[in-house]
């Protein structure tokens, strides 16, 4: 119907990889509206079902399930990359068989590598414990962690299967909206039995059991219907040739997110951490937008840059990118202007971490504005210059952390996550730029200032009236004036000339009976 008179109205030559991302985009956008949502509400259950120690225990268990996560980012050896990727370049070459053999080969890796870095957490979780200064029941969260490991390798790798054959609902319906919701689900059973720190982080391993389960049983059911090849000879040794770099440079992705959170926690006192980590986690809602393009853009940047389409590749990153920054706008100026109320959704005590939360989005918003230069560099086979690139950044963030948070605290380790953003995506976009010979701005770019400007200043007008009220009514009454408004200038403003025929082509169709 409305899809249907999209698609017919607009000219498949010209916008039919853009439509096929954004299908992807669209779908990604719904599921990572569920797990920010379930993730939200999760932390904000553990803050306030836990009293007078909710934040020390939000904080306690952050530690324990960013550990896991990040774990789990590095144990799976850069296996979902790597599947992403080959299926990607497989399918583009006519020979869709052989993606079984080389996933099979991918899984078997991330399995090996993850399995013994869980019986390591597992054995050593009280040193882990004491080393994050994680509170009480840190060793029961970070036992129960490790048990995670192995799971967020293997659901990462039957999912980049699948998103390297250009479907991306099953990432949707698996990664971001069934786990986090099964988390919640399953930490508020658990509770019935104890309702502990080591119960909560149980929950979180659980769930990641069922997502790769879920994921298991969907790549087979949509590869069993291609002829079986078999997998190239050395298959083995490319994908770990792939993984060496790649798999440290997956866990430095993660700690660019969190190393100074980590620096922290030695110096946090009494609900300091819980505070920072609600901060931190609010402001990577600012990359929702650039992160579901991530997602269903890698495999067209495998696919033609393979087949050496550089022009066509680099008008979607520039389309793409642009689009990314457009969607994400309304959300990072809603956070800057009512910081305290979003805050406030986590406990009265939270709103102490507004300074901090607008440092942060500081980084974010260098972060969206470069689109999917890291993807890029990743799904071209550069994985030796991510891993470097990531190298330094780590020890930006680790040295700045050291010197600012002792002196700053929570302010400090927010300038730390912001002076790292800007070195790492500069250092990327350098890359690109070098390696790949594309780019992501164009003149259309600073149409995005108009709306953004009108936005702006409606949520800031609206929010210095009702500043006074119930900040309930401050958040949603900001959040949709500001929306509107910058929706509408947008529309009037901000579209590039071919997005405006496109739109009318699209407005025209749609309105035909």
């Amino acid at each position: 119907m409305l899809r249907d008179a999209i698609r017919a109205a607009l000219p498949k030559e010209q916008f039919g990889d853009h439509l096929t991302i954004l299908s992807g985009t669209g779908q990604n956008i719904a599921g990572l509206g569920i797990f920010v949502a379930a993730t939200f509400a999760t932390n904000v259950l553990i803050s306030r079902a836990f009293g007078t120690s909710g934040p020390s225990a939000l904080g306690t268990v952050t530690l324990a399930t960013q550990f896991a996560f990040i774990g789990g980012a590095a144990t799976r050896f850069g296996m979902d990359m790597a599947a992403v990727r080959r299926v990607a370049i497989d399918v583009g070459k006519g020979e869709p068989g052989r993606v079984r053999a080389v996933l099979n080969r991918a899984a078997a890796i991330a399995a090996a590598v993850s399995v013994a870095a869980a019986v390591v957490a597992f054995l050593g979780a009280d040193a882990l414990a004491r080393a994050f200064g994680a509170g009480a029941g840190g060793k029961a969260a970070f036992q129960a962690a490790a048990l995670a490991l192995p799971f967020v390798a293997l659901v990462q790798v039957y999912l980049g299967g699948t998103r390297g054959l250009k479907i991306m609902r099953h990432t949707l319906s698996i990664y971001w909206a069934g786990q986090p919701v099964a988390w919640m689900l399953l930490m508020l059973l658990g509770w019935v039995v104890s309702k502990s720190i080591g119960m909560s982080v149980l929950a979180y391993s659980l769930s990641w059991v069922l997502a790769t389960a879920a994921g298991w049983f969907v790549w087979q059911r949509e590869t069993r219907g291609f002829a079986a090849l078999p997998a190239e000879p050395g298959e083995v040794r490319e994908l770990v040739r792939y993984g060496i770099p790649r798999a440290p440079a997956a866990v430095l992705s993660q700690l660019l997110f969190w190393t100074d959170y980590f620096v922290f926690s030695r110096y946090a006192k009494g609900p300091e951490l819980g505070v920072y980590a609600a901060a931190v986690r609010v402001a990577q809602a600012l990359a929702l937008f650039l992160i579901a393009v991530n997602y269903m853009f890698s495999p067209f940047v495998a696919d033609l840059h393979s087949r050496g389409e550089r022009e066509r590749l680099d008008g979607l990153y520039k389309a793409l990118t642009r689009w990314v920054v457009a969607g994400t706008l309304p959300i990072l100026l809603l956070l800057a202007v009512v910081p305290g109320p979003v805050l406030k959704i986590f406990g009265g005590r939270f709103e102490t971490g507004t300074t901090a939360l607008r440092i942060l989005l500081i980084g974010q918003a260098v972060n969206v504005a470069v689109g999917s230069v890291g993807f890029i560099l990743i799904m071209v086979g550069r994985t030796g210059w991510d891993l470097v690139v990531y190298a330094a950044s780590f020890l930006v963030d680790l040295g700045v952390a050291f010197v600012l948070a002792p002196r700053l605290g929570a302010e400090g380790a927010a300038i730390a996550q912001a002076v790292t953003m800007v070195v790492s995506n500069a250092g990327r976009l350098y890359l690109v730029w070098r390696l790949v010979h594309i780019q992501p701005f164009n003149r259309h770019y600073v149409r995005l200032v108009v709306p953004a400007a009108i936005g702006g200043l409606v949520m800031l007008a609206v929010h210095l009236a009702m500043r006074h009220g119930a900040w309930p009514v401050d958040l949603v009454g900001t959040g949709v004036a500001g929306a509107v408004a910058y929706v509408g200038a947008l529309v009037a403003f901000g579209l590039a000339p071919g997005e405006r025929a496109a739109l009318r082509r699209v407005w025209g169709a749609g309105s035909t009976p």
